[in-house]
This record gives C-alpha cells, sequence and structure tokens, in this order.
C-alpha cells in the first residue's frame, strides 16, 4: 500500500476502475495522492504488478461487511443426543424419536444413545432391537453415519439429516 509499494513500473488501474496503463510507482502514488486516495497493491504476482487507486480504509470495511453477512448466512451442524434405555415404553419411544427427527430436519446431527443398567449390557440385542426401531422410524429423513457400537455400558449410533 503506497510506499511499501517497492517495484516500478506497475500497471494502474484508476479510481474508477478504468486501466490506466504501466506507469513509474511514484507517478501512480502522485495521481494516487491527488485524489486523496490510497494506491493499494491488488496482484503483486503479476509483472509488472497491478496496483489501484482506491480509499482502503473503505475497502477493508466492505471486506469485512461481506464477512459478516456470509457468516450470518452459514448454518453450524450440531450433535444432539437423544437417549433411550432397553425396556423403553411405547410413548416414551414416540416421544424422543419424535425429538430426534426433528434435530434431523433442521440439519443437526443425532448421537442416539442407549444406555444399559445393571445386567441389562448381557442383554445387548434388546437394546440393538430399540436402535433398529429409531432408525425404522426416522429412515425417512436420516440415514445411519455410525453404526450402533457399544461402548462400554452404553451402545451408541450416529444418524446424519439426508
Amino acid at each position: 500500500m503506497n510506499h511499501q509499494i517497492r517495484i516500478s513500473p506497475v500497471r494502474l488501474i484508476g479510481a474508477d476502475g478504468e486501466q490506466v496503463g504501466i506507469v513509474p510507482v511514484e507517478e501512480a502514488l502522485t495521481a494516487a495522492q491527488e485524489r486523496q486516495l490510497d494506491l493499494v497493491e491488488v496482484a503483486p504476482q503479476a509483472r509488472p504488478p497491478v496496483v489501484k487507486i482506491m480509499d482502503y480504509g473503505k475497502y477493508r470495511f466492505e471486506q469485512a461487511k461481506a464477512a459478516r453477512a456470509a457468516k450470518k448466512k452459514q448454518h453450524v451442524i450440531h450433535l444432539k443426543e437423544v437417549k433411550y434405555r432397553p425396556g423403553i415404553s411405547q410413548h416414551d419411544f414416540e416421544f424422543k424419536t419424535r425429538h430426534a427427527r426433528q434435530f434431523l430436519e433442521e440439519g443437526n446431527k443425532v448421537k442416539v444413545t442407549m444406555m444399559f443398567r445393571g445386567r441389562q449390557v448381557t442383554h445387548p440385542e434388546f437394546g440393538q432391537e430399540v436402535l433398529n426401531r429409531v432408525f425404522e422410524a426416522l429412515e425417512d429423513v436420516g440415514k445411519i453415519e455410525a453404526l450402533p457400537k457399544l461402548e462400554g455400558r452404553n451402545m451408541i449410533m450416529v444418524l446424519a439429516p439426508k
């Protein structure tokens, strides 16, 4: 920017976007100072380097504004968790599955955890059956990202939105 540009000559682009041509860097600097603007190097790799006359503060502000707008539009995927038990009642199953469906429709991943207590862990097939019922209920809005896996006293399955 301005006096930090060392290479001469440079290809100059005017404040209104028209190409002025190849000029010495001193001449480009005086042209920018006459208009009370900055001389900014836009393409330093080009030969000769391309510089543009612009209001650098305004340019930085516009870039920051565009970055804020892009950040506002992005959607962050969260991992939501729904916990089940092997002997879950039908109403509780439907209630929790409805929440999992809502999470998937919002675009979030769902971690379905089957928690075993005491001797329930000796029969993981009961938990597997419940997890299969969950997947069948949510098959239209989600897909399995991680198959059910027993980790200690919990069996975990991850569903992702379709």
